[in-house]
């Protein structure tokens, strides 16, 4: 079986800096897992790595889509697995890397999208959502059933969730591609939002603002532009809230954001944890290699 590796992990704590490594380490292609980086435009706000950042290593799934195209998890495992088989028919090395737990679980694990329905559990099982999570959840399944109901109202919410379990087979409990190795990533938890909260600067440094602005304009009812770092923003050019509340807001959502990546990636995949020092990254590394290139 050809060598895959996937790492998660929550924003900011160093995936996209250690896919580059590994990638090059193993002679690799990177497959992006990041739902908001499948947009055209969604630069900045998403983190996306720069062409010039890429030190020559090939990138998939990165700037495939228009802002106002949907695009489906079902649709993104099976254009996903293809490119896996295309690059292991090639005995290509693969390197998977982002924080949409959903997508990158659809990939690594035997999600399958049928259409037997479900006995009812969708109480019992997001008892513990806030109705935000859930919100959340249903704009990852579906963009465009999220977009037709009601993000207010936790029994709409729930009914559209359960109306797509009946499609989707979310068993999930098992590898899909039994070699492959999950590497999550993590850090210190306020060593971790301090981070975020500086990208977040960072980011209105690199002109976050006026790359809303173009989208504000272009594609305002788009479902993309619920994205952390775009939605505050409407908000903004709306008129509702001052550009300062919008940053805080930014980070706020970033924050909790990171708080629902590790619940998914600690519940619902097998990872191996790595602790990262972002003063001391070359440590990680070597203990990362090291797990690899156990048989």
């Amino acid at each position: 079986m050809n060598q895959i590796i996937a790492i998660v992990g929550p924003t900011g704590v160093g995936k996209t800096k250690l896919s580059l490594i590994l990638a090059k380490y193993l002679n690799a292609e990177v497959i992006s897992c990041d739902s908001m980086q499948f947009y055209k435009g969604l630069d900045i706000g998403t983190a996306k790595i720069k062409k010039s950042e890429r030190e020559g290593i090939k990138h998939h799934l990165i700037d495939i889509l228009s802002p106002d195209e949907e695009f489906s998890v079902a649709k993104y495992q099976e254009i996903v697995r293809n490119k896996i088989t295309e690059l292991t028919n090639k005995n290509i090395p693969i390197v998977l890397v982002g924080g949409s737990g959903l997508y990158i679980s659809s990939v690594l694990y035997d999600y399958r999208f049928i259409g037997n329905k479900h006995s009812k559990e969708i109480e019992e099982r997001y008892k513990d959502y806030s109705l935000q999570d859930l919100a959340n959840l249903l704009k990852e399944f579906s963009p465009k059933v999220a977009e037709n109901t009601d993000l207010k109202n936790r029994r709409r919410v729930l009914r559209a969730l359960e109306k797509i379990d009946s499609d989707f087979d979310n068993s999930g409990k098992f590898l899909y591609y039994k070699d492959a190795k999950i590497i999550a990533l993590d850090m210190n938890r306020s060593l971790l939002y301090k981070r975020i909260d500086l990208r977040v600067e960072d980011m209105f440094l690199e002109g976050l603002e006026q790359e809303v602005s173009n989208l504000y304009k272009k594609y305002p009812k788009a479902q993309s532009m619920q994205a952390i770092g775009y939605k505050e923003l409407f908000k903004y050019f709306d008129g509702k809230i001052t550009l300062l509340e919008a940053k805080i807001e930014i980070k706020k959502n970033s924050r909790r954001y990171a708080k629902r990546q590790l619940t998914w990636f600690r519940n619902k995949m097998d990872c191996v944890w790595f602790q990262v020092d972002p003063n001391n990254f070359d440590k990680t590394v070597e203990e990362v290699i090291r797990y690899i290139k156990k048989k």
